[in-house]
């Protein structure tokens, strides 16, 4: 189901055992790898597609920060951005 992965990654975490980065990792550039697509996505670089997404808090720390999405970037067009909401006084 799709926007699920951050429960996907948390259970990874408290019901795996793998750590938060390794984790991340298995659901980004190691499946990218075993497609055979780590040349056009699983990972930010240059010439990649690449959807974004950003926490308030380190998902390092606390792989449930993965489920509080505060800015997403897809294809290029941002389409969420509640920081900009919340400095701008508007929300």
């Amino acid at each position: 189901m799709h926007g699920t992965q951050a429960i996907e990654f948390e259970k990874l975490v408290k019901l795996g055992g793998m750590a938060p980065a390794r984790a991340i990792q298995a659901g980004t550039i190691a499946n990218a790898a075993m497609m055979g697509w780590q040349n056009d996505v699983g990972s930010i670089a240059a010439g990649k597609f690449a959807d974004i997404v950003a926490v308030a808090g380190d998902p390092l720390a606390d792989i449930t920060e993965l489920q509080r999405v505060r800015f997403v970037m897809k294809g290029g067009k941002v389409i969420r951005h509640d920081l900009a909401a919340t400095t701008s006084g508007t929300r």
